[in-house]
């Protein structure tokens, strides 16, 4: 049966782009591509952050870096030096100038924008058919990166919620040669809130509000947050706010399923409901990166794509005691980050928090957390969900 591509990606964003700018790569060799994507023009509505070096995918469209991170709480405040793999700050807008270039260069790949998907898609004599707002689109393999519908997720163990603005004041009040990772400002109600700041210059900023809690928070339920974040670091100073940016992340309970075991190998699920985002920290580039790399090569070798890689063992069961801990706990979270980030070796928690860490990585991680709340947790008898 003809089709209108042999690979159709549903969703434009960072996921569907990132494969899409490795499956350009190979040129003539890759193959027939279609992105669908439901917005109409793309805009700077988001931020990446990732440490690395200059080799790093996309470290030379950072639009700034730090070598020294702010963690600050539970009555510590720690100057963490990253120097050798800097903090590196991706603008959407760089992201997504690069990635459409790489599209528009390769004529095996087309990208749809306004296309909404109507219904589910159906899998037909070996072929994908998805009903769009603008006609019908078929093809033999197809990668999904759109949330799964919430009967298809595990629930997570907590939601990170955040909402921020980049703002620009007109007194010099900020540092730009050092950002503030985590500020967890004293609170009464012991859930796990801090304040995330990133200095571009000393007028120039992005100040976000985050919560981790059990469900995922709208924009306006950490507006209030926000507003004492920002008349904080302003200091009085006015500001005009650039544009802002809003997302919720699930940490735990919908990590990367192994590939065997599949119900139909032509159809993987790919972003952050299908395990791209670091359960216990939320972050999400890299690992997304590292998938479109193997995802392109399996579709230009073989035909067929491949999900998220699974974490390893040691790596998920640390993560989910971790949120188990602060689900628990919470009021626990400012000593344990902080912990982290001064009892560790930077360049072992670098590893250990870009998923390439050691056993000597992971070691040093739990020699440097208090084993009190972790023990409490293993052998509690009122398990979390």
């Amino acid at each position: 049966m003809s089709t209108d591509a042999d690979v159709i990606i549903l969703g434009g964003g960072c996921a569907g782009l990132g494969l899409a700018c490795n499956l350009s790569q190979y040129g003539g060799r890759a193959p027939r591509t279609v992105i669908l994507e439901q917005r109409n023009e793309y805009r700077n509505d988001r931020t990446w952050c990732f440490w690395g070096d200059a080799a790093a995918p996309y470290a030379r469209l950072a639009g700034h870096q730090w070598r020294h991170l702010r963690v600050a709480g539970g009555g510590r405040c720690i100057d963490f030096d990253c120097g050798k793999t800097p903090y590196r700050m991706l603008a959407a807008d760089a992201y997504y100038a690069t990635a459409l270039q790489a599209i528009h260069a390769n004529p095996q790949l087309s990208l749809h924008l306004g296309h909404g998907v109507l219904s589910e898609p159906e899998y037909v004599d070996g072929v994908w058919r998805i009903e769009t707002s603008q006609g019908r689109v078929s093809a033999v393999s197809l990668v999904d990166t759109r949330p799964k519908p919430a009967s298809e997720q595990s629930p997570a163990l907590l939601w990170q919620s955040f909402f921020g603005h980049e703002i620009e004041t007109s007194d010099p009040v900020f540092d730009p040669f050092i950002a503030d990772l985590m500020d967890f400002p004293e609170s009464g109600d012991h859930r796990i809130a801090f304040i995330y700041v990133l200095p571009q210059t000393a007028t120039r900023a992005l100040v976000e509000y985050t919560v981790f809690a059990e469900s995922p928070l709208p924009a306006p339920a950490l507006q209030k947050g926000l507003d004492a974040a920002l008349e904080n670091r302003t200091r009085g100073s006015a500001y005009r706010t650039l544009r802002s940016e809003y997302g919720c992340i699930p940490m735990g309970g919908n990590e990367a399923a192994p590939a065997a075991g599949r119900a139909n190998p032509s159809r993987v699920h790919a972003g952050l409901s299908a395990g791209a985002a670091r359960p216990a920290t939320g972050y999400a580039f890299q690992r997304l990166q590292r998938w479109g790399a193997q995802c392109a090569q399996a579709l230009v070798t073989t035909g067929t794509p491949v999900p998220q890689t699974p974490d390893r063992l040691i790596a998920r069961a640390m993560d989910r005691l971790f949120l188990q801990v602060l689900r628990t706990q919470p009021a626990l979270a400012p000593t344990l980050f902080t912990a982290m980030f001064a009892d560790v070796d930077s360049r072992r928690l670098i590893r250990f928090l870009s998923d390439e860490g050691t056993l000597h990585d992971h070691a040093a991680v739990i020699a440097a957390l208090p084993a009190g709340p972790f023990l409490k947790q293993l052998f509690s008898r009122k398990p979390s969900a």
